[in-house]
């Protein structure tokens, strides 16, 4: 589960097999991108609890170490996490940008890994899919393009709420997880399609917590241009 498994990949060795994983992913999304590397990806999943806020932090931190200017945003306006993996401040970010209560250079922050930044949810709004579909949002995207390398986009579960719905058509790549031991097939495929007919362009998906004989669980994923596993 997301809120017992919180954990960086600075936090382990470098030879680990989690570390590893992250780093194929990282670099099976670049062969996306052969002609213009995606400047832009989104993650969710079909529910709760399947590790999607996990993956997307540890993979921003993945991109930073390898030299990339990453801005991770969490747009889960409604169970936010990203900082706490990061352990900033949740007070302010996103929520009030949109609202016009802040500008996005004052809201960002720095994270302790070199290379990443973090805007984070910010206090949680009574309408949060008004909040991300709105023009507001179109206008912090197009800020955020234009000063880091990578955006990436934490999103609340596909089959849950609208929001990441609104949000895939507005960024390059979406990357949907799945958990090995709690997606249900028909889940899946549920939020897959739905993500298809909000033209969304599914890069791939990432099996979770696939767990092997040993007494830890690890990332592992299978990975298919445009969704195609």
């Amino acid at each position: 589960m997301e809120e017992t498994k919180r954990f960086l990949l600075t936090d382990l060795d470098h030879r680990s097999p989690v570390v590893e994983a992250f780093r194929t992913l990282r670099a099976n999304i670049r062969f996306v991108g052969v002609e213009k590397p995606l400047q832009s990806l989104l993650v969710t999943s079909s529910a709760p609890t399947e590790g999607k806020s996990s993956v997307i932090a540890n993979l921003a931190v993945a991109y930073a170490m390898s030299g990339i200017n990453v801005l991770l945003i969490d747009a889960d306006l409604r169970r936010p996490s990203q900082h706490k993996f990061f352990k900033v401040s949740g007070s302010f970010g996103l929520t009030n940008v949109l609202l016009g209560q802040r500008t996005v250079s004052d809201s960002v922050q720095s994270t302790k890994i070199e290379g990443l930044s973090l805007l984070a949810s910010g206090p949680l709004p009574p309408n949060p899919a008004e909040l991300l579909g709105s023009a507001q949002m179109d206008k912090v995207f197009s800020e955020v393009k234009a000063g880091y390398e990578l955006v990436l986009i934490d999103t609340p579960p596909v089959l849950a709420v609208s929001d990441a719905l609104l949000l895939a058509p507005k960024v390059e790549g979406t990357l949907l997880v799945v958990a090995a031991l709690g997606t249900k097939r028909d889940a899946a495929k549920a939020a897959l399609s739905a993500l298809k007919k909000a033209n969304a362009r599914v890069v791939g998906s990432v099996l979770n917590n696939f767990q092997l004989n040993q007494p830890s669980y690890y990332y592992y994923y299978y990975y298919g241009q445009d969704g195609e596993q």
